[in-house]
């Protein structure tokens, strides 16, 4: 009923709307393309066309079918190498989440730019996390690969990692703020007074952790780290950023760093992987064992050696 060829003919008719003019691209006769979506019509029973003396128009069913038919054809051309990828063991698709610390438009385009050439056939998802929340998707979601998982220690038997290296923090506030002015080591009664802004971890499964927070300090929770500068230039609150995310703010004078009596330690960054993942997966971890170039990007925060 639905077979390539009447799939075909019942495209053209309707991209046409005309089943002389597909009957032209077809080579073959109008009485033939007319009895085939006929046909076609008798088999599904409804109709397809609503049909003119001088044109045919789809029906909403007839719209419906040609919306599925361009993704079913695409299915059958795509199947035979998609086959063969798996039979080479090439996943047909991989989820690949990335730390909040690591994450930018460009490390993620030139990566999936590498990888569509490599593997043209594999799907690529690419999700944003925060905190635990890279975890909860890898152990508990359907990735493969993380990028910049917390800590260096894998938190699961089938899960490897490679030590990427760690974020050094700096306690910052703008130059009009009040704990910008003096000297020395900022005790937690004077930082107290402040919020606190913080990413939200975005883990569903793992206890959430929280990057600073005082016992009875506010909480600001925003979205991402720009908001968090954003927040920290206009002097809504304090707390920590990486080092390379406001080296440039702490050059140009827009913030300035204080010691506090509690400094906040380098966190650990590794890429974690499911050991049972395909040739894509494995071809990933090999960027990252040889630092090779299109993955650079993604460690630019990260400034210790791992």
């Amino acid at each position: 009923m639905l077979d390539q060829e009447t799939l075909r003919t019942f495209i053209r008719v309707a991209e046409n709307s005309s089943f002389s003019k597909a009957a032209e691209t077809l080579f073959k006769t109008p009485a033939a393309i007319s009895y085939r979506i006929k046909m076609l019509e008798e088999d599904i029973g409804t109709q397809l066309f609503l049909r003119t003396t001088r044109t045919v128009q789809l029906t909403p069913a007839g719209m419906h079918l040609l919306e599925h038919c361009y993704q079913w054809l695409a299915w059958l051309d795509a199947m035979p190498g998609e086959l063969q990828q798996i039979n080479h063991g090439v996943e047909r698709q991989v989820n690949i989440v990335v730390n909040n610390l690591l994450y930018s438009p460009t490390a993620v385009a030139r990566l999936l730019a590498y990888l569509h050439q490599q593997f043209p056939l594999t799907q690529f998802l690419v999700s944003r996390q925060v905190y635990m929340g890279v975890w909860d998707s890898l152990l508990h979601g359907d990735f493969h690969l993380a990028i910049g998982a917390t800590g260096s220690e894998s938190l699961a038997n089938d899960v490897s990692i490679l030590k990427l290296g760690g974020i050094s923090w700096r306690f910052i506030v703008p130059p009009g703020h009040p704990l910008a002015a003096g000297t020395g080591v900022l005790h937690e009664d004077q930082l107290r007074t402040y919020p606190a802004i913080n990413v939200e971890d975005t883990s569903r499964n793992l206890t959430k952790r929280v990057a600073w927070l005082l016992p009875g300090q506010k909480e600001i929770k925003v979205p991402d780290l720009r908001s968090k500068l954003e927040c920290h230039l206009q002097g809504l609150g304090v707390g920590f950023l990486p080092l390379t995310i406001c080296q440039s703010y702490l050059h140009s004078g827009q913030l300035i760093t204080r010691e506090v009596i509690n400094q906040r330690q380098p966190s650990p960054l590794s890429l974690a992987w499911h050991n049972h993942g395909g040739k894509a997966v494995a071809e990933i971890v090999a960027l990252f064992q040889r630092r090779d170039p299109c993955i650079l990007d993604f460690l630019h925060n990260v400034d210790i050696p791992a």
